[in-house]
């Protein structure tokens, strides 16, 4: 089976964890560099510097949450792309199955219907392979 979602969204998690982290950090430090009891240019300037500094933590934060609903995005489509191989496999099956059951019921010999005989010959991808997306069998 392709892709361990349960992993990616614990990293989704962490990245917005970290982003607030980081948001708070600036924040943080703006509020430290406001209430320090200084006066003067020095002291202007170094306030300046610490909020330009905030900005880019900011931008980072922002550029986590990026990330985060990217990688949520793709995990969604990971998942869909799970469901739709799982159900085409258990069509499949069923189908390859039912061939099975009308060529014995029928008895020795070949199968008249051309489509049981397609379905009989099947050889399937294995379980949970990105193949079953692409497996062209009648009635599937």
């Amino acid at each position: 089976m392709y892709g361990d979602t349960a992993a990616g969204r614990k990293r989704v998690a962490q990245l917005r964890e970290q982003s607030g982290d980081i948001r708070a950090l600036a924040a943080r430090l703006v509020s430290q560099a406001e209430a320090v009891p200084w006066h003067g240019k020095a002291a202007d300037a170094m306030r300046e510097r610490i909020k330009e500094r905030a900005t880019h933590l900011r931008t980072a934060a922002a550029q986590h949450e990026t990330a985060a609903d990217s990688l949520a995005k793709h995990l969604g489509e990971v998942d869909t792309l799970k469901e739709t191989i799982d159900l085409r496999a258990g069509k499949a099956t069923r189908l390859v199955e039912d061939a099975r059951t009308r060529a014995s019921e029928a008895g020795d010999g070949a199968p008249d219907d051309p489509t049981d005989a397609t379905l009989l010959v099947f050889d399937p991808p294995p379980a949970g392979h990105k193949d079953w997306l692409t497996v062209d069998l009648p009635g599937l």
